[in-house]
C-alpha cells in the first residue's frame, strides 16, 4: 500500500532529520494522528506532509503536537492516586529522601497531582521529581503550571475521589479563564527532555509513574521502556502504569510484583 510506505518514509525522515524516534510506535495510532495532521496542514498525501516538515522546522514542531498526544488531566484515574496514598506512601516515608520519575509527563497534570499528594503526606520537601517528555512545547506548558479553568471542576472531583485532604482551590489562583498553580508545587521538580525510545536511564528513583504512554508503543518499545524503569528503580522501588497498560507478557513480567493490581501499581522484585 502506498500509504503504508509513505508513513514509514515519513517516520524515518523525522528520525534522520530531527532525531525523534517514532519507528516503534503502534502503527494504527500513528496513522490516525498523521491523518489528522494532514488535514490540519492541508496536505493531500503523507509524502506532501513529509516534504513540508523536512524543509520547515516550525512545521515539524506543529506536527509533533499531533504525534505526542499532549492530553491529560489532574488526578486522572483517582483510584491510582488513592492507592498510592494508602499503599505506597507509607513505604516511601521510610526513605530519608525520595526521587520520583514521571515519564511522559505531557503538559504536567500528573506532576502537579503527585506534588499535591506528596505535600499533603509531608513528603514533598524531601522529594525530587523528574518530569520528562519528548515534546518541548508540552514541557514548557508544564513548567508554567497554568491550566484551563474549564477543566477545574473535573480536576476537583478527581482530587476528592483520590483522597484529597484540603480544598483543591487552595492550590491555585484563578484569573480570567486560567488557573495558575502554586509555584511552590514545582520547586522540587526538574523538567527535562527525555525519549523512552532513544535515551538511557534517568537517575536512580524510588517511584516511576508512566501512565498512558506504553499503549502507544509496539511490544519492542514497551519492553525497552520497562527496561529503563527497571534499571532506574532502586531495590524494591515502585512502578505505576496506566489503567489500560500491563506487565503481563512483557519481558519484565517476572521482574515486578503487583502491589495494587487493579490500579496498575507494581514493585520491583
Amino acid at each position: 500500500m502506498p500509504t503504508e510506505i509513505e508513513l514509514r518514509l515519513l517516520i524515518e525522515a523525522i528520525y534522520l532529520r530531527y532525531n525523534y524516534d517514532f519507528r516503534d510506535y503502534a502503527g494504527a495510532s500513528l496513522k490516525r494522528r498523521v491523518r489528522q495532521a494532514q488535514a490540519q496542514f492541508g496536505c493531500a498525501t503523507i509524502s506532501a506532509l513529509q516534504e513540508r516538515i523536512l524543509h520547515d522546522q516550525a512545521a515539524f514542531m506543529q506536527l509533533l503536537q499531533f504525534l505526542t498526544i499532549p492530553v491529560s488531566e489532574m488526578f486522572r484515574d483517582p483510584g491510582y492516586f488513592l492507592a498510592l496514598r494508602q499503599q505506597v506512601v507509607p513505604l516511601l516515608r521510610t526513605y530519608p529522601s525520595l526521587k520520583i520519575w514521571v515519564a511522559g509527563c505531557s503538559t504536567g497534570e500528573e506532576v502537579y497531582s503527585l506534588a499535591i499528594l506528596l505535600r499533603e503526606e509531608g513528603l514533598l520537601e524531601r522529594s525530587l521529581i523528574y518530569a520528562t517528555d519528548i515534546n518541548p512545547h508540552s514541557l514548557e506548558k508544564a513548567e508554567q503550571g497554568i491550566f484551563a479553568l474549564d477543566n477545574l471542576r473535573t480536576y476537583t472531583d478527581n482530587y476528592q475521589k483520590a483522597g484529597g485532604q484540603s480544598a483543591f482551590s487552595d492550590y491555585y489562583t484563578a484569573a480570567y479563564d486560567r488557573a495558575l498553580f502554586d509555584k511552590s508545587l514545582r520547586a522540587n521538580v526538574t523538567f527535562a527532555d527525555h525519549s523512552l525510545a532513544t535515551d538511557s536511564v534517568f537517575s536512580e528513583t524510588h517511584l516511576v509513574s508512566c501512565r498512558n504512554v506504553l499503549i502507544y508503543f509496539n511490544r519492542g518499545l514497551q519492553d525497552r521502556a520497562l527496561g529503563l524503569f527497571y534499571d532506574s528503580l532502586c531495590h524494591r522501588g515502585f512502578l505505576g502504569l496506566g489503567s489500560k497498560e500491563s506487565l503481563d507478557f512483557s519481558a519484565y513480567a517476572k521482574h515486578f510484583e503487583p502491589v495494587v493490581r487493579p490500579d496498575r501499581i507494581f514493585r520491583k522484585r
